[in-house]
């Protein structure tokens, strides 16, 4: 699998820029390691991996284009010898799961040292067995209790105002966010609850008992130099 040159090939899939800057300065100073190639969305991923055939892939999971696991997939039948890593801020036991079920050897939240993450390529690369998972003690029991979803203080928050019918603009302007940061809460939301709409998210989420809808303050019905029309949906 190691390309000429020698060394563990390795891919780095991120949309920041910075981050893939950041990343690769701290896998170069390895003597055993090297960078073959960046991506910045799932489509660029998968052709990388193609052309590369790297050992280990380290891959964000809020890539742009295809949903992690699908691009995992992808990747896995292009170039299944290559061990697959997932970097993320996302702390959640659904996701984790099927990401594992899609062959991923490692899933790594992006506040890890640097020298777990470099042990953790070495890891993949020459324990064909081993997984390596930097995740919360609550997700890591969920997946093999095969347990529900569990939402964040923030995430909670947010379903919940949704619930109320409130737009992204509302709902951000309530939290003191901006509606960027409130769409993504929402992905991550339908992510987790495998919902496809805010409709079902909450209803979803209502079921399982893991929001109490907030009656304690009016619903806005319009923002500031507009009006939000009867029946209009905003999507996250």
């Amino acid at each position: 699998m190691s390309a000429a040159g020698g060394g563990i090939s390795i891919a780095i899939v991120d949309d920041h820029a910075l981050f893939r800057e950041g990343l690769r300065e701290i896998l170069e100073a390895q003597d055993d390691f090297r960078v073959v190639g960046e991506a910045g969305d799932s489509e660029g991923a998968v052709s990388l991996v193609e052309r590369e055939r790297p050992d280990v892939v380290l891959l964000d999971v809020e890539i742009p284009g295809d949903d992690a696991t699908q691009t995992v997939t992808r990747m896995r039948a292009i170039s299944p010898e290559s061990q697959i890593i997932i970097l993320s801020m996302y702390d959640g036991p659904q996701l984790l799961s099927r990401l594992l079920s899609a062959g991923i050897r490692g899933y790594l939240l992006k506040s890890v040292h640097r020298q777990e993450l470099v042990s953790a390529v070495r890891s993949v690369r020459t324990e064909p067995d081993r997984l390596v998972l930097a995740v919360s003690r609550d997700s890591f029991a969920q997946v093999q209790g095969g347990s529900s979803v569990v939402l964040s203080d923030r995430e909670r928050e947010i379903l919940e105002l949704a619930a109320q019918a409130l737009s992204n603009y509302q709902i951000a302007t309530r939290l003191t966010l901006t509606e960027a940061t409130i769409k993504r809460h929402l992905h991550n939301i339908f992510t987790k609850l495998g919902a496809v709409s805010r409709i079902d998210a909450v209803n979803k989420a209502l079921a399982a008992s893991l929001i109490t809808p907030r009656r304690d303050h009016p619903t806005p019905r319009s923002r500031p130099g507009g009006s939000v029309a009867k029946g209009q949906r905003t999507l996250p």
